[in-house]
């Protein structure tokens, strides 16, 4: 099978169920979001190495990720025709392994931080970044065809997700993150 079909050569392009819609369609953009967060994992995973104990969770996360991105690609009225089984509980499975890492992250810290550190913390945030903008298309087709609850929840627990994992890189080298201003919002609230 080829890879090239020439079918998107004047801008349009099939979704799930052979509806053909332009390439700038916000159901084709939430999904290249949702690929170039899935791309972007690939690249964090290649940079941990085959033993690393993130390895299982972020393979986990890709896959269900292939899974969400055939459910944004599948209009609400034939949706029940995916066979791509949608997980309920990504949203936990993300909040489960947040508390776990925040939990084992010695240096807690009340302040902005500016995106860095290493390469490892580095590509967590552009993953961060990735996903909110990823989460802000979703909103955006949810307003035009709903979305399952599950995948606005799991796009959103993803940034968290991905700066706690940039938060615990350098709590593990060691190295103090590049801090901007303080959370002055809670210390006003705490008064």
């Amino acid at each position: 099978m080829r890879v090239y079909t020439k079918g998107g050569d004047k801008g349009m392009t099939g979704i799930h169920g052979g509806e053909r819609v332009p390439k700038d369609d916000i159901r084709i953009e939430a999904n290249g979001c949702l690929d170039e967060l899935n791309s972007n994992i690939g690249m964090l995973r290649s940079m941990l190495g085959d033993k690393h104990n993130w390895q299982e969770n972020l393979h986990y996360i890709q896959t269900s990720l292939m899974i969400v991105m055939s459910h944004v690609a599948t209009p609400s009225d034939i949706r029940f025709k995916n066979p791509n089984v949608l997980n309920k509980d990504l949203d936990t499975f993300c909040e489960k392994w947040i508390d776990e890492l925040e939990n084992k992250i010695q240096h807690k810290s009340e302040y902005f931080i500016l995106p860095g550190g290493n390469n490892i913390s580095s590509q967590c945030h552009i993953i961060r970044t990735i996903a909110r903008r990823a989460e802000r298309r979703l909103c955006t087709l949810n307003k035009k065809d709903n979305l399952p609850d599950i995948i606005l929840k799991f796009t959103n627990r993803l940034s968290d997700l991905f700066f706690i994992l940039a938060r615990a890189e350098m709590d593990r080298i060691g190295k103090d993150e590049d801090k901007w201003k303080s959370f002055l919002y809670k210390k006003k609230k705490s008064k």
